[in-house]
């Protein structure tokens, strides 16, 4: 629940020129999160020195790839449909091979191929260097998995392609796995324990990009804040580290000051936070350069203690707050969301009450909220009986999701009548006579064309807005043109 979905890119076809010599066709869908479309660009990177081309059309397909989520029933469900699809048009072409790739993987390996025979590759997250050789065992009529969860890979020394990219913003992963047992929560058992990327492979990776003529990027990570590099390794084995490993670590407000000073007008992003691991110099680092936005993702899941517990949060509703306090002295302007889950096992309607009361101290810019779903696997499922009445679970929701939209209105009023830097991204998705782009909050703001271009940094008034849109008009370019 930690990672942000965006539900309008689910399932997207990834695609990238060709390149001369490669003679099959690659077809991969993802699921999930940020990290996951992140991972099928080095997939695609892998591939393509494979001989493998990508292609937006199934049927062309000599090799189907889907990246899988387990963090909602829901997404495990849409990618079972797909698999179905996929082994429909795999009767009428026998030399397509199909695949699973990502968390699913991790956790239904045995199922996908061995009971259900569905599949002729399963590859968990920290597998996919090894897929040249999983795909020369599938191409000689055998199955093929590898799901070993890695202490050390993070992929920093594979270039991902950028695919279906805008040109414009980019998503750059600085750490693998996850440390924090949350009870509802199936990363650490997909993708492994938490360990950090190089710094240096971090910053070159940035330049790159900058070179490229990208102008944003979005640090990843399950929890960027837990970031530490001591020179590789697990973090959870920092303690063992040498005196000099410990003097020269890096943690996470280390590594933002080196990313904003690499490319000082390139603007820069971080998600997910974790309360509990987010520190004051990560806040006074964003308050130093003016190239890092004034935005953090700062998921709760519950307003109330009781519930925090259960779900295995190492923070409580005061130190939330007081975190918030933090933010708003250090930062007066920086937006705010949230991850909410309505209904997790046991919960009153009190502790409901816990959650709007807390939303109400917050009055969070947006946030993603979910009704509990059970995920096998976890020690939720284990240990705790989901006992909420689904339609109790869908009225908190509607209540959670209705108080949001109060807010988010609230937050975007707040922007009437100032003038904000905005990158633009590309066109609105309901006018093409209107460009889109986010502030430094990442709030969305439409605004007409004119002369400006995809990517171009423009001031705009803002005159209007909606919870979640502002509206408004150029009025010329800013210094990080």
């Amino acid at each position: 629940m930690e990672k942000v979905i965006d539900e309008s890119v689910q399932g997207s076809t990834l695609t990238l020129e060709s390149n001369q010599g490669n003679t099959r066709k690659l077809y991969i869908e993802s699921y999930g999160c940020q990290m996951n479309f992140s991972d099928s660009e080095i997939v695609a990177s892998i591939l393509s020195k494979q001989g493998f081309d990508t292609t937006n059309v199934l049927e062309d397909a000599d090799l189907v790839l889907v990246n899988t989520c387990s963090i909602r029933e829901k997404a495990e469900t849409t990618v079972r449909k797909r698999l179905e699809k996929f082994n429909a048009v795999k009767k009428t072409k026998p030399h397509m091979k199909v695949g699973v790739l990502g968390c699913m993987a991790e956790r239904l390996k045995d199922k996908l191929l061995e009971e259900e025979k569905i599949v002729d590759m399963v590859v968990g997250p920290d597998a996919y260097k090894d897929l040249p050789n999983l795909i020369q065992e599938i191409d000689e009529g055998r199955n093929a998995v590898n799901v070993i969860l890695s202490k050390d890979e993070t992929y920093g020394d594979v270039a991902p392609v950028r695919l279906n990219s805008n040109g414009v913003t980019a998503f750059v992963s600085i750490t693998r796995g996850c440390d924090n047992m949350c009870t509802f929560c199936v990363v650490p058992f997909t993708r492994g324990r938490e360990r950090s990327r190089d710094p240096l492979s971090i910053v070159a990776e940035v330049n790159d990009l900058w070179k490229k003529g990208f102008k944003e990027v979005t640090l990843l990570g399950q929890n960027v804040d837990s970031y530490l590099w001591y020179g590789g390794g697990l973090k959870k084995e920092f303690e063992k580290a040498s005196e000099i490993q410990k003097a020269t670590a890096v943690n996470f407000a280390g590594l933002l000051e080196m990313v904003a000073l690499a490319q000082p007008k390139m603007r820069i992003r971080f998600s997910t936070s974790n309360p509990q691991d987010m520190t004051l110099d990560v806040i006074e680092t964003m308050a130093k350069y003016n190239n890092i936005c004034n935005y953090i993702h700062l998921p709760v899941q519950s307003g109330s203690n009781r519930i925090l517990k259960a779900m295995n949060r190492l923070h409580t509703r005061e130190e939330y707050f007081e975190l918030i306090a933090n933010i708003r002295r250090i930062l007066p302007d920086c937006a705010i969301s949230q991850d909410m889950i309505a209904g997790f096992p046991t919960e009153t309607e009190e502790d409901h009450r816990d959650t709007l009361s807390l939303m109400e101290y917050v009055k969070y810019d947006f946030g993603f909220m979910f009704a509990y779903s059970e995920r096998p696997g976890t020690l939720a499922a284990r240990k705790l009986k989901d006992d909420i009445p689904s339609e109790t679970k869908k009225r908190r929701l509607r209540e959670i999701i209705d108080l949001q939209q109060k807010h988010g209105l609230y937050r975007t009023q707040q922007h009437l009548g100032k003038i904000e830097e905005i990158l633009i991204e590309g066109s609105s998705k309901k006018s093409e006579a209107h460009w889109m782009g986010r502030n430094s909050q990442n709030t969305v703001v439409v605004f007409p064309k004119e002369n400006f271009r995809v990517g171009d940094f423009v001031n705009v008034r803002i005159n209007d807005c909606t919870s979640a849109t502002l509206l408004g008009e150029a009025i010329g370019y800013t210094a990080n043109n």
